[in-house]
């Protein structure tokens, strides 16, 4: 399985977005006096006692409410409790138990979930005021007294929170797959690929797009090696992504990207590259993760001996800023090109998590900088005096100069495109640290 999800959800108004940011710290949402100011749910990675899980913040919950707003809120936040793993309940000590808060704990209690109930606003440090005691009421178990502000008793929430999950299930049976996720725009195949890939049925297949609403895993192991694959919810443009649940299902794809290691973006060949492509690959080219981009539905496009050059080409022009990435026609219908694929995946991978050693790195340094001269200015020239791998997913290597401003990024892409070239990096990003020589360990 993946990260578990812990929702914080409450009426409104009880401190949910300030408990949120004082958790991930950093402030993420937005935090204001009026009730619905936090309106669509928003996740951010909380490391607690050595392990990490997504956090989610929702909007406050309005049960009865006919506003069209807060019955929007109200269904985001119920698709947030759905998908939770751990709900942390949150309430107001200054307003005490109120009608809402029954009707919200009835809702939570309903969806069978583990359940937190936080008392917030407990400012005061010392004896717990009186009025806390009445929260037992809610028949949620003991509360837990919490300042969000002051960040006191946020230790004690998150314990009993971890305390419900089973952190030797996350990723259990991954270690040696290679984990895929299929990403791209809705109804581009990524469902039909994964069955083809699988020799079954394992995710719903339709022309309506957005069928697929979560990302699922699917393990398969052939000759090529041990996979998972995960197929993800279709990424819409976000002035297009009106219901809560795909709104949910589009941070669900990011974090399946987060946590892939290989992403196959699905283009259609009939409907050919969207400005919507260009931008969910720029997201797997930031993480760092390998790429591979696969055009689908290639057995329905009609053809001549020059389409696939062609349309290779445009790929080209497109993707410019991952000129790294190979391309692969496939036919998720017809099964066309599917080994190819696991090949690639295969390659890609690997590159990805090369290590080059230092002494092969400073050869190729070398024969770099005789060929092309580091630039100079006003008399100072680039010096240039040596390189090292610091990690790996994507490769990343620190390069030693005299001066960091006269490093210029035309001589930067050079030397990756040289590292590129010579260790034949096709399908990985590759990220570039400059540091002068002495800076950490102070200078002389």
């Amino acid at each position: 399985m993946s990260k578990p999800i812990i929702a914080v959800v409450g009426r409104p108004n009880v401190g949910k977005s300030t408990l949120f940011n004082k958790l991930v710290g950093q402030r993420l949402s937005i935090v204001e006096d009026t009730p619905g100011v936090t309106r669509d749910r928003i996740y951010a990675e909380v490391e607690w006692a050595g392990h990490s899980v997504m956090m989610v913040d929702t909007g406050g919950i309005e049960p009865k409410t006919k506003d069209v707003i807060l019955s929007q809120m109200r269904r985001q936040a119920q698709v947030a409790i759905d998908t939770a793993d751990v709900i942390i309940l949150v309430a107001d000590i200054k307003t005490g138990v109120t009608a809402t808060d029954h009707d919200v704990a009835n809702m939570l209690i309903k969806s069978g979930k583990p359940i937190v109930l936080c008392v917030n606003k407990c400012d005061s440090l010392g004896e717990i005021p009186p009025d806390f005691y009445e929260f037992y009421n809610l028949g949620l178990g003991e509360p837990v007294a919490v300042s969000s502000v002051h960040g006191h008793g946020t230790g004690d929430l998150l314990d009993a929170a971890f305390s419900f999950l089973d952190f030797d299930k996350v990723d259990d049976g991954e270690s040696d797959a290679v984990k895929v996720a299929v990403i791209g725009k809705p109804n581009v195949g990524k469902s039909s690929l994964v069955n083809r890939v699988c020799g079954e049925e394992r995710a719903i297949v339709s022309d309506i797009a957005g069928t697929t609403r979560d990302a699922t895993d699917a393990a398969v192991e052939n000759q090529f090696g041990k996979f998972l694959f995960i197929d993800t919810a279709g990424i819409r443009r976000k002035s297009k992504v009106e219901e809560a649940i795909e709104r949910y299902s589009v941070l669900r794809s990011y974090m399946a990207v987060d946590r892939a290691e290989v992403c196959i973006l699905l283009i259609d060949a009939l409907e050919g590259v969207t400005e919507q492509d260009t931008k969910i690959a720029g997201y797997a080219h930031e993480q760092g993760k390998g790429c591979i981009i696969a055009v689908n539905k290639w057995d329905a496009l009609e053809k001549d001996d020059k389409t696939m050059d062609e349309f290779r080409e445009k790929l080209q022009q497109d993707f410019s800023f991952m000129s790294y990435v190979p391309f692969v026609f496939i036919s998720a219908k017809t099964g066309q090109r599917i080994d190819k694929l696991f090949e690639w995946i295969l390659y890609v991978n690997e590159q990805n998590a090369i290590r080059i050693p230092t002494g092969r790195l400073n050869d190729v340094l070398a024969y770099a900088t005789a060929k092309v001269q580091p630039p100079s200015d006003k008399g100072k020239r680039l010096r240039i005096f040596y390189m090292t791998q610091a990690s790996t997913r994507p490769p990343t290597f620190v390069t030693f100069v005299n001066n960091k401003e006269l490093f210029h990024f035309t001589y930067q892409r050079y030397l990756e495109n040289q590292i590129r070239e010579n260790f034949s990096l096709d399908g990985t990003p590759i990220r570039m640290i400059i540091r002068e020589r002495g800076q950490g360990k102070g200078k002389d």
